[in-house]
């Protein structure tokens, strides 16, 4: 459909949209995964796919233990 987004994930605060873009490319960056440049990720790796998803789950955790215990 043209116009529509590939993802079907809605962002509860979409303001957040860009910090986790800017967490996304540092993950990538830290694990050396290259970001496809057109935003289809269906030829990307299934292992890096995961790596990735996993880093960013796990920083997505550490900040709001962060935030919880108030250490910003």
């Amino acid at each position: 459909m043209a116009g529509q987004s590939r993802s079907s994930n809605t962002l509860v605060v979409p303001q957040a949209s860009q910090a986790l873009e800017q967490i996304k490319y540092e993950a990538a960056q830290e694990l050396g995964i290259q970001i496809p440049q057109d935003g289809y990720y269906g030829n990307m790796a299934t292992r890096d796919a995961g790596s990735l998803g996993g880093y960013i789950t796990k920083k997505l955790v550490q900040i709001a233990e962060q935030q919880l215990a108030g250490n910003r």
